[in-house]
Formats: C-alpha cells, structure tokens, sequence
C-alpha cells in the first residue's frame, strides 16, 4: 500500500504525491480516498483507496527499470518502415497508444517514446504524432528525474540520447535521406 506524502505515478497524467487520507459521507456509507496533487501540474484529485489499483496508481520505478527503460530505447523497434508510415493506420496506432498510456506500464510508454521516434527518422510527424511524443517524454523524463535525483531537464537528455542505434545505423537501413 501507499503512505502519506509517497510519490506514485498516475497513469497517463504523471507522478503525484499522496497529500492526505479523506473521508468522506456516500449515500450514507463512509468511504476514503487518497488526495493525489500532481508535481508538475496544478491538478489534485481524489482516488478511492479501494480503488487505487484498477485506477492503474503504481510506486515509482526502481533504478532497474529506468535501466531497462533505457535498454528498450537504445534498441531499433521490429516494426517495419510501411507499417510505420501509413497515414491510414495512424488512427489504429494513436488508439492503441492511448490505452497503453492509461495502463501507467513504463516500459509500454517507453516503447511507444522509441517507435515515434524511430517514425520521426523516416517523415515528418503529424500534430497527433508530436503530441504523443512530448507526452510519453514528459512521462518518462518526469519519473527518471525523480528515480535517479536529476534535473527533469538531464533527464530529457538522456532520453534523446538513448537512439544510438538510429546515430550509428546506415540511412539505407533506417528510411533517412542521405
């Protein structure tokens, strides 16, 4: 379970801190809920402590997981070039993408960071595309910074420089103009 003032992540809004326990009156029945105040958003909300886990509420990763976070990203996607680059299937992506968001899983948001990026070597991402992208970095950079006690801002850097395999992949190979 979680204790007060922990930070915990918050699926698809980032990390927040457990300000207090409140209990409030429903339908006659008492019920407690947990007050989240997000670090990096003037938002606070009220999540049922029962509920905390179907919400998808979760610890901060361990350094381990930053670590294969990090692996994930220094690593090329398997997806290829056509499916990456049909307009039409953008739609399907964005959903699928938005749900992963919603789990709160690091490592599917890492994912998703890595394939768009992989995407933005071979054209220009739409509006959709570039939001999604400084979405998931913002996610990621927000819990790294916290994980590892670094500026959010080093954290935003270490992000962009884990594509070393698209540096040192031939442009033939990666959809690149030459």
């Amino acid at each position: 379970m979680f204790v007060l003032n922990e930070k915990v992540v918050y699926p698809g809004h980032g990390v927040a801190r457990l300000n207090r326990i409140i209990e409030k009156s429903i339908a006659g029945k008492s019920a407690f809920f947990f007050e989240l105040v997000f670090l990096h958003k003037d938002m606070m909300i009220l999540v049922p402590v029962d509920n905390t886990e179907m919400v998808g509420i979760r610890k901060l990763s361990s350094e381990e997981n930053i670590d294969h976070i990090f692996k994930i990203l220094s690593t090329p996607n398997d997806c290829t070039g056509i499916q990456l680059t049909i307009p039409s299937s953008w739609n399907k992506r964005s959903k699928k993408y938005q749900f992963k968001i919603k789990t709160g899983d690091i490592f599917e948001i890492s994912k998703i960071y890595r394939d768009l990026n992989h995407i933005s070597r071979r054209k220009e991402l739409s509006f959709g595309e570039r939001s999604l992208l400084m979405q998931t970095e913002s996610l990621l950079a927000e819990e790294i910074s916290l994980v590892r006690n670094e500026m959010e801002e080093r954290a935003v850097e270490l992000l962009r420089g884990a594509f070393t395999w698209a540096k040192n992949t031939p442009a033939y190979l990666t959809g690149r103009q030459i």
